[in-house]
């Protein structure tokens, strides 16, 4: 045996090479092996899968109470109720609209939902389609009361609010004449702030009215269309869009700011 390793060590000793070789075969058995540790490396390290769309959703963050928001879905009556005024005509969805049919005298509906009581703005487009009366007052809050827009009333072409130090619309300092045509759409729009309430008809301002010591309140027929709703006397109406929107700080610092140098 002793004779034999002398012999192979000769031979390495005549042939330097082959330590060469043996090295080389080591680094290649180990350069084989490193795609393996760099995957597992890998692996070890991967980070973590990204959170789901659901995940993501829940955190992020509501939308501006000052952006407009739909309160009709053109499909559903979600989240408005048809009251019982005695007489009422069907409410229905046509069309992508919601439809109050004529009453004996009175159809309307009332959002069931939450509503802003002061510095907002609500716009609607409507139209009459059948009778001579109005077709789609408005009811909304003015702070702890409520008040009424009317859409043509008193024979179909009265327009202003009620009611103001008990006095009708046909009968007090916003009282105007305007006529509605049948099948024809109308945009409405009412912006409520502590010192005024604001109405335009197809973006021409109708109502500028300064509450200052002014008693606001409504008749008692509306009563079920508070806190925010709509109604029709003895005509057909249809609504074919309502959104909301609250005021900017600016907004009504704007607002305030006018009313006080037009306070009488």
């Amino acid at each position: 045996m002793q004779r034999r390793l002398t012999m192979y060590r000769e031979k390495l000793a005549v042939r330097p090479f082959a330590w060469r070789r043996l090295l080389k075969s080591i680094s290649f058995a180990i350069l084989m092996m490193c795609p393996c540790v760099v995957i597992l490396a890998n692996e070890g390290s991967s980070p973590p899968p990204a959170k789901s769309e659901s995940v993501r959703d829940e955190k992020a963050s509501p939308p501006s109470p000052h952006k407009w928001r739909d309160l009709f879905d053109g499909k559903t009556l979600k989240g408005w109720k048809a009251p019982k005024f005695g007489g009422e005509g069907e409410v229905r969805i046509q069309d992508g609209c919601i439809v109050m049919e004529r009453g004996d005298p009175m159809t309307g509906i009332a959002w069931e939902g939450e509503f802003p009581k002061i510095n907002y703005e609500v716009e609607f487009v409507a139209k009459r389609t059948d009778g001579i009366d109005f077709f789609a007052t408005v009811t909304f809050p003015v702070g702890d009361t409520f008040c009424s827009f009317v859409t043509g009333g008193w024979g179909g072409s009265v327009i202003g609010l009620s009611s103001i130090n008990f006095n009708d619309a046909s009968d007090n300092e916003t009282t105007q004449f305007m006529v509605f045509k049948d099948n024809q759409w109308y945009k409405f729009r009412v912006r409520v702030t502590k010192v005024k309430i604001e109405v335009w008809v197809d973006d021409k301002k109708v109502v500028d009215f300064i509450i200052g010591y002014h008693r606001i309140s409504t008749r008692y027929e509306v009563d079920l269309c508070k806190p925010f709703g709509f109604s029709s006397w003895c005509s057909t109406g249809v609504i074919r869009s309502v959104r909301l929107r609250e005021l900017t700080p600016e907004e009504i610092k704007a607002i305030e700011e006018e009313a006080e140098k037009t306070r009488p």
